[in-house]
């Protein structure tokens, strides 16, 4: 059964071809085919790959960028859709935060070519600071959001929104979450539809944001609304599927096919949109049930709202605000609503996976610095990145993390209230490209007293080695102009700029004690490639001399991961030994060996 914007596209002939993606590439295929000319994102997962697979369709089709924080992202995508081509932004739900001024104000000005923002939420934090819900937006900034279930509808649901955004003047939100990002299901995919870009319209009374402009845009905007609720009421992508009428569960998103796996009889009205709900359908729906059940990831979103209603509904009750749903919680909260019995009891023993902390890779740069950092004796404001793992044992080198950038920041604030240790701010290239420089700027103009310690890997290495404007290369691999941190870093008013290679352990810890002692804002810049990113560096392995090796254990205070306790013990305790499977010869072990007992490994002799 095809839904109406199916229906049309099959109308036309178009040819269809079965191919298997992840949510993430489903939304950019379908974004190709929907004729987006310009896109743009700051990488974070799990909205990384939308990008990443835009940077693979041909560039005469589509221009396909890396921005340096997501507000940018969002005004390039709003300069596109000025000039009359259809565009798409995508970031993750923290980098929403990051964009939200721009948006607010784009919600009251409309589009001009059909503009789609992907957020996609990590409900459970597998990879984030946080799980808010990002469809709060939408309820804020009035605009409309659609929740696809799996990587078909994400592909439907992102052709469709660009036509939503032209009908309805809106910007559109397609809310994806880590599960939907990174499932890889078969989905019915076309070919690209050229769009022919609008003429730019000539109207400063919807395209320039003074208050006289805004007042009137903003009962635009509550007209839009209800003309949005009532096309969501019509559309199709909302499913009224019949069964028990003892009770109907209300759903949208990744939690459907869960309600259906758990209840595969049940009445269930899923919606297509989280934002704004079809009012009369949802009457509808409720008055031929017994009793209404809300099922929703994180905030109680369309509970209120049916709540709101006057309608009996329950909802957080039985399903929790907080982690990711799965198909056993669903279950629990409809057991403990009395919807399904309790399953038996089960005594049989239950295997605990081993717990497996996350850690810095072997060799990673970071490594030297935080032991830098953590024998210096100071106060860390860390950042979001890979080093911030360094707050982990062994590194134990960050006292507080906060978002994007915050660092600097923090580490004026900190300073200005009076801290008795020396500050350090650590950051990393990609984030202080991202929100770093203004805060940068701040600790000059105020005369702060704090080291910075810029942690230069050369790549936005958490998300999978992304490129950014430190690095020369564009989203597409082509050479691009270089920052040059230093110059930088000096325009802003720095006056201590210091470089250091990573790898020399003792240049790290006599220039960080350097930049602790200057009076002022001081920056060293810690230099030294990822390891795995863009590509893996391996260099001879070292080995210990077991013989020699006295478990003094300070190069087990490294974290490196190649390093493992041997069956050999000494005076008590166990030696150490080198994976070289793991060893990428960083030498970092070497320099802290007590005896020298870390050498280049000998190769086999071959026979």
């Amino acid at each position: 059964m095809h839904t109406p914007w199916q229906a049309a596209t099959a109308l036309k002939g178009e040819p269809k071809e079965l191919r298997p993606l992840t949510g993430n590439e489903a939304i950019a295929r379908a974004a190709w085919e929907a004729g987006v000319r310009v896109a743009a994102a700051y990488p974070g997962t799990p909205s990384t790959e939308i990008l990443e697979n835009l940077g693979t369709y041909p560039a005469e089709d589509l221009h396909a960028q890396w921005s340096t924080n997501e507000k940018v992202a969002l005004d390039v995508a709003i300069g596109a859709s000025f000039a009359g081509s259809r565009a798409l932004c995508a970031m993750k739900h923290v980098g929403l935060n990051v964009a939200a001024d721009a948006l607010m104000s784009f919600a009251y000005i409309g589009v001009n070519g059909g503009l789609v923002l992907i957020v996609c939420d990590d409900p459970g934090i597998h990879s984030s600071q946080n799980e808010q819900d990002s469809r709060i937006y939408g309820l804020l900034g009035t605009l409309p959001i659609l929740e696809p279930s799996d990587a078909q509808e994400a592909y439907d649901f992102t052709k469709l929104a660009f036509d939503i955004s032209e009908q309805f003047d809106t910007p559109v939100i397609v809310r994806s979450t880590t599960r939907l990002s990174h499932t890889r299901s078969t989905v019915s995919v076309g070919l690209r539809c050229e769009v022919p870009p609008r003429v730019f319209l000539e109207k400063p009374s919807k395209n320039v944001m003074i208050p006289a402009h805004a007042r009137g845009r903003h009962v635009a905007v509550l007209e839009r609304e209800a003309k949005l609720k009532d096309y969501f009421a019509v559309s199709g992508i909302t499913q009224w599927e019949k069964g028990d009428p003892s009770f109907g569960i209300v759903t949208a998103g990744t939690c459907y096919p869960y309600v259906r796996e758990v209840l595969p009889n049940a009445t269930v009205l899923k919606l297509g949109a989280s934002w704004p709900l079809p009012e009369q359908l949802l009457r509808d729906f409720c008055g031929s049930v017994e009793r209404v059940f809300v099922v929703e990831e994180l905030e109680p979103i369309i509970e209120k709202e049916i709540a709101a209603l006057g309608i009996k509904v329950e909802g957080k009750r039985f399903f929790p605000r907080a982690g990711e749903f799965s198909p056993e919680v669903v279950r629990a909260g409809l057991v403990q609503a009395g919807i399904l019995p309790a399953p038996p009891s089960q005594n049989a023993w239950v295997p605990e996976p081993v717990v497996r902390p996350p850690v810095l890779c072997a060799g990673c740069p970071h490594t030297s610095s935080f032991m830098a950092v953590r024998a210096s004796g100071a106060r860390v404001a860390g950042d979001i990145g890979c080093y911030t793992l360094a707050v982990l044992d062994p590194l134990r080198g960050i006292d507080t993390c906060v978002a994007m950038g915050s660092s600097i920041g923090n580490a004026i604030g900190m300073a200005k209230a009076g801290e008795i240790k020396p500050i350090v701010a650590t950051i990393g290239d990609s984030t202080f490209l991202h929100a770093g420089i203004p805060a940068l700027i701040d600790a000059v103009y105020n005369q702060a007293n704090i080291a910075v310690m810029l942690l230069d890997n050369h790549i936005t290495a958490m998300t999978g080695g992304q490129q950014h404007p430190g690095t020369g290369k564009t989203l597409r691999g082509e050479p691009a102009p270089q920052i040059n941190y230093k110059a930088l870093i000096r325009a802003c008013g720095v006056q201590w700029v210091k470089t250091v290679d990573s790898y020399d352990l003792a240049a790290t810890h006599q220039a960080l004690r350097e930049a602790i002692a200057f009076r002022g804002v001081a920056v060293l810049i810690s230099n030294r490639p990822c390891v795995l990113d863009p590509i893996k560096i391996k260099g001879p392995p070292l080995e210990i001399n077991a013989g020699q090796c006295t478990a003094c254990q300070s190069c087990m205070n490294l974290g490196c991961p190649a390093l493992t306790w041997s069956d050999e013990w000494f005076e008590g305790r166990h030696r150490v030994k080198i994976d070289p499977a793991l060893c990428i010869g960083c030498t970092l072990c070497a320099q802290v060996c007590t005896i020298d007992c870390i050498k280049i490994a000998t190769p086999p002799v071959t026979p």
